[in-house]
């Protein structure tokens, strides 16, 4: 689920993602949102299809109605997958995503380097370097989604 207005790129990403060879029969399709509404309305279709899921992205729209989205998918019991820990602490299942924290941190390098008189246009951007995987392993139990020991494991936070 994205907004194509604040996240045009989704698409291509999808399309390559479809190109790939799959290892599981999956069925993957974007669901475009712009607003509450449409997002109850693709939440209710999803929910009605067995054994779906809501892959969230992290656009500046999804990261803005996070709650509505989750309070849907809760109400239909709809499990999510979304990119940042927050929205598990929040509700959704798991997450997969760049640690937040890690990048402000990493920020601060920057700030100082400015700071010292290095020119910001002088200075190289930076991609993630440290992702993190959450589980709701509570909302798991709830949806009947008990997963693996092993997956646990690889697991940076597990809400319980």
């Amino acid at each position: 689920m994205f907004n194509p207005d604040t996240a045009p790129y989704y698409d291509r990403y999808l399309r390559e993602f479809k190109a790939l060879p799959q290892r599981a029969s999956l069925d993957i399709d974007a669901a475009h949102v712009r607003n509450i509404s449409e997002i109850e309305s693709e939440i209710a279709k999803l929910a009605q299809v067995p054994q779906s899921a809501l892959m969230l992205a992290g656009d500046p729209f999804i990261l803005s109605t996070r709650g509505a989205i989750l309070k849907s998918a809760s109400a239909h019991l709809l499990p999510t997958i979304s990119p940042y820990r927050q929205f598990v602490a929040e509700g959704s299942l798991m997450s997969y995503g760049p640690d937040t924290g890690d990048i402000f941190r990493r920020t601060a390098t920057y700030v100082d380097r400015i700071l010292k008189g290095t020119s910001p246009g002088s200075l190289p951007a930076q991609s993630p370097v440290k992702f993190e995987l959450t589980i709701n392993f509570k909302l798991a139990k709830v949806l009947g989604l008990l997963p693996q020991a092993s997956f646990l494991q690889l697991a940076d936070h597990v809400i319980e």
